[in-house]
């Protein structure tokens, strides 16, 4: 990892990083302003050590607050010397924490520090400080690099894993791919608007993979993320994102399937996937591009609020519209088409009760996490969000699959609904009979008859 640093506070931290290899400082350079370089200042320390042996940075009097910088209560107690880092040598690992640095000359703004290579032996979350104790140093600027570097690449530890789990769902994707596009060029005449935007969905989403995966890659081998790629990546996976609410919403509403337009409600459903494109593309490009984890809790907050408050409308808006249509159908007798939203309505619930407790885990996972101590296993908090989704797309991709009868299942305003049982669905597996739909054809007949004198209005029987 290649980090720049360029801080105007007192005491910051740069990017840590998970490294077996070692840690370099190209050039680290302190400047202080003109008017204050009259006098020669306290040292700047740079100080790197393992999260785990955090305790032994700092100290306290009394029980009282930490204080990285010795105060005139622990130079009392003769622990340390006022104005000095506070550290003490590890019990666990020889020679850390390392602490080393610079200080200003009389009449000298800037001060740089001298090139350093630190080797690193023990897998571990390590973190870097540059502290200073002196309070005429408060104006201080600290500009250039340093690389952090694992065996295996430059990527940290906590994202090295996300490298060959996109190189998995690349070929997921493939093989998914595969078998859609195989039934959609052996059926291409009998496909219906629905299948042609989950054919979209399955494109965008391997396009999503693939550069996902070549980013990594390349921020692996030189430890510069590529920002072309990656804003690539983030644009493809957010469309792929608004066209699947889209999709699941518009099928929610019996669009294709019950009514052939969505009506008034077109420039309404356009308007919320706009809203909802720019505000995950936004969230993902600040997030991706550039610094890793540069952003605060409270700006972060700012930028994923209002993706939530989209998320939790389009599931709301969803399940409101399936709730509709599942009556629609079921009060017309469309017996075909009900088996099959009864199946989506209970994959997507099902998805909706597994998102729900993994965001439980996930908030639970980070305030228990504040040290990043379980780096190891933090890439599977985003991981799962694209097991998930990839998992309900082939439970979609497995209900509307093209085959020779997908246009019987696609609107009509006067076909009916009368399949045989061998006219169903390969994919979807015919309902039970019950008694009542055991009859004869003549005594079908003969029902019939009775309901049309009796009601007067053989519309009624007809469906859409």
């Amino acid at each position: 990892v290649v980090v720049f640093l360029d801080n105007r506070a007192k005491h910051f931290t740069s990017l840590f990083g998970i490294v077996d290899y070692g840690l370099s400082f190209e050039k680290i350079i302190f400047q202080r302003p003109g008017e204050l370089s009259n006098f020669s200042s306290g040292s700047i320390h740079a100080i790197v050590f393992e999260v785990d042996d955090r305790e032994t940075i700092g100290g306290s009097a009394y029980g009282g607050q930490r204080a990285v910088c010795c105060t005139a209560d622990l130079a009392k107690l003769g622990v340390c010397t006022q104005g000095q880092i506070i550290h003490r040598p590890s019990a666990n690992n020889r020679g850390w924490p390392q602490v080393f640095g610079v200080s200003f000359d009389v009449d000298k703004v800037e001060t740089i520090l001298p090139p350093r290579l630190i080797q690193i032996t023990k897998s571990g979350m390590y973190n870097l400080y540059f502290i200073h104790c002196d309070p005429n140093l408060k104006e201080v600027v600290v500009k250039g690099k340093t690389i952090w570097k694992n065996p295996t690449g430059y990527l940290p530890g906590r994202m090295a894993p996300l490298m060959n789990f996109y190189g998995f769902m690349s070929l997921g994707f493939v093989v998914l791919g595969i078998f859609w596009f195989s039934q959609y060029a052996r059926y291409w005449q009998e496909v219906i608007p629905l299948q042609n935007c989950v054919t979209l969905v399955i494109t965008l989403g391997m396009f999503e993979m693939a550069l996902w995966y070549f980013d990594y890659a390349e921020f692996n081998e030189t430890g510069v993320r590529p920002t072309g790629i990656t804003v690539w990546a983030v644009t493809f996976g957010t469309v792929k994102r608004t066209v699947s609410w889209l999709i699941i919403l518009m099928v929610s509403m019996g669009y294709g399937v019950v009514r052939p337009t969505l009506g008034g409600l077109t420039s309404k459903v356009l308007m919320l996937g706009a809203t909802f494109f720019v505000a995950s593309e936004v969230l993902e490009l600040v997030e991706n591009v550039g610094a890793i984890s540069d952003l605060s809790g409270k700006a972060r907050l700012f930028f994923v609020l209002p993706v939530a408050i989209l998320d939790a409308f389009f599931i709301l808006w969803i399940f409101t519209s399936l709730s509709s249509t599942l009556n629609k159908l079921q009060a017309r007798r469309m017996l075909a088409k009900l088996d099959i939203y009864r199946k989506f309505t209970n994959a997507l619930a099902v998805a909706v009760v597994v998102s729900v407790g993994w965001i439980c885990y996930e908030l639970y996972f980070k305030s228990n996490d504040i040290y990043n101590e379980q780096w190891q296993i933090a890439w599977i908090i985003p991981a799962f969000w694209q097991v998930l989704s990839f998992s309900l797309l082939c439970v979609i991709c497995a209900l509307w699959a093209p085959s020779q009868n997908s246009m019987r299942y696609a609107y009509s305003d006067d076909a009916s609904e009368e399949f045989d049982k061998e006219d169903s669905l390969t994919l979807i597996k015919p309902s039970l009979l019950t008694s009542k739909d055991l009859r004869s054809p003549s005594e079908l007949r003969s029902a019939e008859s009775g309901n049309v004198l009796s009601h007067g209005d053989p519309e009624e029987d007809k469906t859409e």
